[in-house]
């Protein structure tokens, strides 16, 4: 056969694939694990525009059940408002995001104190309840 490969090109390349560690059909993520303490960011003024907007459409629209279609008659529609109009939604997401900045700086006070990072785990036990355990064991000895 003109162009095909031999059964040692084969071999050969199913060798270098798994010395690279190709097809295991694993990855491994090089970012490190999310905290979930973390607090999620805001959504921006066209997201809390769509969350008003998904609600208004499903009660206009209500056999209609392509989330496609939603999103296609809302982006549309936001790009033919005013920005009088936009500016309500502009409010919303800037409450929003002065809220996360709040809550931004008291999780990154909280981790600059040596709080719950998110490796650590939070014993479901106080302080003191392991003391007693601990009290109790060596009465009991």
């Amino acid at each position: 056969m003109k162009g095909g490969k031999s059964k040692a090109d084969t071999v050969k390349t199913e060798i270098m694939l798994k010395s690279k560690g190709a097809g295991t059909g694993k990855r491994q993520s090089k970012k490190g694990a999310k905290d979930p303490n973390k607090p999620k960011r805001p959504a921006s003024a066209f997201f809390v525009f769509m969350e008003d907007f998904r609600k208004q459409y499903a009660i206009e629209h209500p056999n209609s059940k392509a989330m496609s279609a939603v999103g296609k008659v809302g982006g549309q529609k936001w790009k033919s408002m005013s920005e009088a109009e936009k500016a309500l939604y502009v409010d919303k997401a800037e409450k929003r995001k002065s809220e996360y900045n709040k809550n931004m700086q008291a999780y990154n006070k909280k981790l600059a104190r040596g709080g719950n990072g998110p490796d650590e785990e939070e014993s479901d036990k106080s302080k003191s309840e392991v003391n007693d355990e601990e009290e109790e064991e060596e009465d009991g000895e």
